[in-house]
């Protein structure tokens, strides 16, 4: 039996382009993980999935830093670490700036609401000095050559 569409091309029909960054080892520091560029993009999902055991109390939150304007807060800081998050667990957030993120040994929430960002950056705050996030975004472009890419 012949498949006629893959699975990555209903993903990007549903969700738009996908993008993935590794955080590398948490440190405490704000640190950029994706870069928007060539106008705004419709943020429709973006799921963390912990590579390495988060066990140190950790205030952790997203945030977009934009060219022009002020940064704003993506989720609200949670602490991911005082109750250890194993690897394998997966974080996410519904998308309102007051939501926590949320974490999971195999299901968490993604965007609800998926979010419009202009030019700059997405950046993860972490408070914390170990544990590793591998963050996965997509995204649609709605401006022409708007585009996201790791940073």
């Amino acid at each position: 039996m012949s498949t006629i569409i893959q699975g990555s091309q209903l993903r990007t029909v549903l969700l738009g382009s996908r993008v993935e960054k590794a955080t590398g080892a948490l440190a405490a520091e704000t640190k950029a993980l994706f870069t928007v560029s060539g106008g705004k993009v419709l943020i429709t999902s973006i799921v963390g999935e912990v590579t390495t055991a988060i066990t140190a109390a950790n205030s952790y939150k997203l945030q977009h830093n934009p060219t022009v304007g002020a940064t704003k807060d993506l989720c609200a800081a949670t602490d991911i670490g005082t109750t250890d998050t194993p690897a394998g667990n997966l974080l996410g957030f519904q998308g309102l700036t007051g939501d926590s993120i949320l974490t999971g040994p195999g299901a968490v929430p993604t965007i609800k609401q998926p979010i419009v960002l202009t030019p700059g950056s997405v950046e993860h705050v972490s408070a914390g000095t170990d544990g590793a996030i591998t963050w996965v975004l997509t995204y649609i472009p709605l401006d022409d050559n708007a585009a996201v890419v790791a940073a």
